[in-house]
């Protein structure tokens, strides 16, 4: 890095540093500011120590999944067969994206408790104003201290000593987890399922647009894209809630049951999404098609759906699996307004419900599980990219 670059990069940092500290504090905004530093830096870190604390992150992970279920015993003796097998199979690539997944989930877990706790109000506050040591009394109880930084604290210590999200505090008696558990695969159906959607009818039309450019087939497939990119998801629900359940009375207007429950919320989901990933799979049609392989292909005699299964699909689906990631990021936690519009039981309403009622707990444990998710995602589309891709295969 040019000495210029590094003395644009140093004013930057310290610019941002100063707003924030202007805005929340010093010590909140350097451990904002080191947070993200720490993320950065993982991008350069030896192939050695990425190797080893990508390890370490899998067995971590494999000791917070097997706990609730197996016991500590089980799962700590588990941990390190999981951690060497990583460290033995795994490529450094791939090591190194979940070697990120620490410190981004510890900047996520910091950075929302400062929203919260900058935000007006706290879980304690009611209509009617509560003594001061009653408040008090509250906070002790639930481990709900006045400072953020202090709750980041205690927050930590529930998740790395006990194993848990810790007490909500509006359900009373009730942990985040027996929360959020139950609510988790009805989120996670309905964003697969969206996604799945998004995704057949985006290379759809994408693809069809992009082998007939310039023909009522491709003005047709775009200006549905421009649709769908154009209005949002919350209209685009209502507009199929009237169609397609007052009108016709084909599917249930609210609820979770069967699949005619999932359809509504997953076309709704679905929509802007395919729209954007049939711009994408045209744009990358329309530049594949002009390869030389494409015409070696078609000189060899191949008929043109072959031509177009065997050697074109690889690359025109390329940006599309670049667009995945995001996509899926989008879909989880557009969720929110969905699941809340047709009474989805998903993690969405628990979010909500918690911001509103100040529930840190319940936030914090809808965020972690939301950004290990993401996470999560954003590994199998680089996979997915590697296996497309044999340039980009060669530097795992």
């Amino acid at each position: 890095m040019r000495r210029s670059a590094r003395l644009a990069l140093a004013l930057t940092i310290a610019a941002v540093t100063a707003g924030l500290a202007a805005l929340l504090g010093v010590p909140e905004a350097l451990a904002l500011v080191g947070g993200a530093a720490a993320i950065a830096g993982m991008a350069w870190l030896p192939p050695s120590a990425a190797r080893g604390l990508g390890a370490a992150v899998v067995g971590g992970l494999a000791l917070a999944l097997a706990r609730p279920a197996l016991g500590f015993g089980f799962a700590a003796a588990a941990a390190p067969v999981f951690a060497g097998a990583a460290w033995a199979w795994l490529p450094v690539r791939v090591l190194r994206r979940v070697a990120f997944l620490v410190p981004s989930l510890v900047l996520l877990v910091y950075a929302t408790t400062l929203l919260m706790y900058f935000a007006p109000g706290n879980p304690f506050a009611q209509e009617k104003v509560a003594a001061p040591q009653v408040e008090a009394a509250l906070r002790a109880r639930y481990g709900v201290p006045e400072s953020a930084t202090a709750f980041f604290g205690v927050y930590m210590r529930r998740l790395l000593v006990e194993g848990t999200f810790g007490p909500a505090i509006k359900v009373q008696g009730r942990d985040v987890e027996d929360l959020l558990l139950p609510a988790l695969p009805v989120s996670l159906a309905l964003g697969l399922m969206a996604l799945l959607i998004a995704t057949a009818l985006g290379l759809a039309l994408g693809i069809r647009a992009g082998l007939h450019p310039n023909s009522a087939a491709d003005y047709s497939s775009m200006g549905l894209a421009m649709v769908g990119i154009s209005v949002p998801n919350f209209v685009i629900g209502a507009a199929l809630m009237i169609v397609f359940a007052l009108w016709l009375g084909w599917l249930p207007v609210a609820g979770w049951g069967g699949w005619k429950h999932l359809a509504l919320p997953a076309l709704t989901l679905a929509l802007p999404y395919a729209a954007y990933i049939a711009r994408l799979a045209r744009s990358g049609t329309i530049e594949v098609m002009q390869e030389d392989f494409i015409r070696t292909a078609r000189a060899k005699g191949l008929p043109e759906h072959a031509v177009v299964l065997r050697h074109a699909l690889k690359g025109a689906i390329l940006p599309v699996v670049s667009f995945l990631g995001p996509a899926a990021a989008g879909i989880l936690t557009g969720s929110f307004v969905v699941e809340t519009l047709f009474g989805v039981p998903g993690m969405g309403q628990w979010f909500v419900k918690g911001a509103i009622n100040r529930d840190y707990s319940v936030v914090l444990g809808t965020a972690i599980l939301y950004g290990g998710l993401v996470t999560a995602f954003n590994l199998a589309v680089d996979l997915a990219y590697a296996w497309l891709d044999p340039r980009v295969r060669s530097e795992l």
